[in-house]
């Protein structure tokens, strides 16, 4: 019988994938919104500016490899949350995500970016870190549950 925690996290799982693949496509096709596709190929102009490595090792990034790659990764990562059931991969896909959302967040922040811009990673950064916590009690439980069970079944053969 699943536990209110298995569907929170199964349901946040796949709510933030379908959320990433959608982001991630707007940012690989005008498709989808040819205004707000052109919009975002103007920011990763800035974006790719303040690329951290740029700063570190002086590595500048082409801006439309950058939100490509940015882009696919949140579709991939979108699909494994989603779709893939064995949670090493979704919490795998989940940190990435996680790195992508800070790495946003710090964009916004280096550019001035004003927070109707920024306000999106901070939400779901803060989404995608609970769906960890999530996770982890979930996890907890269910090892605290096995071992109660184990602990039960070797106290009956001693009986």
């Amino acid at each position: 019988m699943p536990t209110s925690n298995t569907i929170v996290l199964k349901s946040l799982s796949v709510l933030l994938g379908l959320f990433f693949i959608f982001v991630g496509a707007l940012k690989l096709t005008p498709h989808i919104s040819k205004d707000l596709y052109k919009d975002l190929r103007t920011e990763y102009v800035k974006y790719a500016k303040v690329f951290p490595l740029t700063a570190l090792f002086g590595l500048k990034v082409p801006s439309k490899w950058y939100r490509r790659t940015i882009g696919i990764l949140e579709i991939l990562c979108g699909l494994a949350m989603a779709l893939i059931p064995y949670h090493k991969v979704k919490n795998a896909a989940n940190i990435t995500l996680l790195v992508l959302m800070v790495l946003g967040i710090y964009q916004h922040w280096m550019v001035s970016d004003p927070f109707e811009r920024s306000g999106p990673a901070l939400v779901f950064t803060f989404m995608l870190g609970g769906r960890l916590v999530v996770w982890y009690q979930t996890a907890r439980l269910t090892e605290e549950l096995e071992a109660a069970t184990q602990t039960q079944a070797n106290g009956a053969k001693q009986d």
